[in-house]
């Protein structure tokens, strides 16, 4: 619950504008459009909520017999999720791995945005269920087809383990020889043994950002070359390239040059320059979604063919008129217990804005039978569950799921507190200034120009 409901709500409206090029949200299915994610057909973007569990795996082996089936599950928190499990139903000989094995290399970090997820722990959950599971018969995932028979079982296992722990070892390897990313990114490659197995092919994951985020687990962002230390922005950088470069007309004449010998790569790099420098600048648009379009198709990984294609869409259609509506996750708001709420409400803060602020709430939930006490000092929003602060300016006594709707913006902010569905105790408008204080995040923001 704590995973869920941080990770997708605190970051979620970057998360989701990010998931839709990752998903190919806004692309056509076609044969030069959306065609798979790699790991399955395609991510329903609908309303979505979670339910909180009655039982917690926290340990292996955990035995449990569940509709008169045995169960051992095994506890693998930090691999493909910070909080994940498998099991094994051993009167059946089956191993369920859950989403730590799938028929192709899974993400040490996804494109949308996670956090990195540590590869040594991922290939270590994977030798212990080769060893606690070993008569395993039958393999199942929750991705893709079954495997039956041991010995292609644990085939299947140890190769998978072998990928996970090979994509780690290497990576740090050529870190400590002073590689930086891109440069480990572009020269590291399985072993034969490894490669010509269809499950550890990159249609889903890469070599190359798996890589990346095995270095960004240990190193972080910085590669150690000062000049990557603190860089210009793109905008104001792309004025200095462009100039350097010689002008648009200039970039535009070479790169179309490059462009029809198939140097996609570097196209996109100069290109992107330019679109920074001069957004409006239509024969670049063009340019760029050309190229965009090629290293869609190239690409061996649904979800980088995802990714280039929605550029490309953008560059020739313009972003979504909508993205994401936190009413969508509405269901998973109500259930989110409110200490988590408030972290959410705390990224919110416009901190500028708040600036020699200094204020005291109750927010006081009547249907929950509880009272929670927001500090607002020195531009930062502090929360904790608390008893009634006799010297707060405000008192706001409220049902959880109309507090979630005001902010939310599904009850509209000025006629609810000046209404009799809540109750405020104290100033109304120091309540109003403190929620206008909370920025509604941009949810389609730009991703491919300034």
């Amino acid at each position: 619950m704590e995973e869920a409901t941080s990770e997708n709500i605190m970051a979620g409206t970057a998360m989701s504008r990010r998931a839709g090029y990752q998903f190919g949200k806004d692309l056509p299915v076609s044969a030069r459009g959306y065609v798979d994610t790699g790991l399955g057909s395609r991510i329903p973007f609908g309303t979505y909520g979670i339910l909180a569990p009655t039982v917690i795996v926290d340990h292996t082996p955990q035995e449990m017999i569940i509709d008169g089936v045995r169960f051992v599950f095994q506890f693998t928190p930090e691999s493909e999720a910070p909080a994940e499990l498998a099991f094994y139903l051993p009167d059946f000989k089956t191993y369920c791995g859950a989403e730590i094995l799938t028929h192709n290399m899974h993400n040490l970090y996804t494109l949308r945005g996670t956090k990195t997820r540590d590869a040594l722990k991922w290939s270590g959950y994977i030798n212990e269920a080769m060893a606690l599971f070993s008569e395993a018969e039958i393999f199942f995932a929750s991705h893709h087809w079954p495997i039956w028979g041991r010995e292609r079982v644990r085939d299947f296992l140890e190769k998978q383990r072998d990928l996970y722990k090979y994509m780690h070892d290497q990576t740090l390897r050529l870190a400590n020889n002073g590689y930086t990313p891109r440069e480990i990114a572009e020269q590291i490659a399985l072993p034969a043994s490894l490669d010509k197995e269809f499950y550890n092919r990159g249609y889903y994951g890469t070599l190359s950002h798996n890589s990346k985020a095995v270095y960004q687990h240990y190193l972080g962002w910085y590669d150690g070359n000062p000049a990557n230390l603190n860089p210009l922005p793109p905008e104001e950088s792309a004025m200095y390239y462009v100039k350097y470069m010689g002008g648009a007309d200039n970039i535009l004449d070479m790169a179309t040059r490059s462009f029809d010998e198939g140097d996609y790569r570097w196209v996109a790099e100069v290109l992107n320059h330019l679109i920074f420098a001069e957004p409006g600048n239509k024969k670049a648009r063009r340019l760029l979604a050309n190229t965009y379009d090629q290293m869609g198709y190239q690409a061996e990984s649904g979800v980088w063919r995802s990714v280039y294609l929605s550029a490309a869409y953008e560059l020739r259609h313009g972003a979504p008129e909508k993205g994401l509506n936190l009413s969508r996750a509405r269901d998973l708001l109500q259930r989110m217990p409110p200490e988590r709420f408030f972290d959410t409400i705390s990224v919110r803060l416009h901190g500028p804005k708040a600036e020699g602020m200094d204020m005291v709430l109750n927010v006081n939930f009547t249907d929950l039978g509880e009272n929670h006490v927001l500090r607002l000092k020195n531009a930062v929003l502090h929360h904790k569950p608390a008893a009634l602060d006799p010297g707060a300016d405000v008192t706001l006594e409220i049902t959880y799921d109309l507090f979630i709707r005001i902010l939310i913006g599904e009850a509209g902010l000025r006629e609810t507190l000046f209404s009799d569905d809540l109750n405020v105790k104290g100033s109304r408008m120091g309540l109003l200034q403190f929620l206008m204080l909370l920025e509604k995040p941009d949810n389609n923001f730009n991703m491919i120009e300034p």
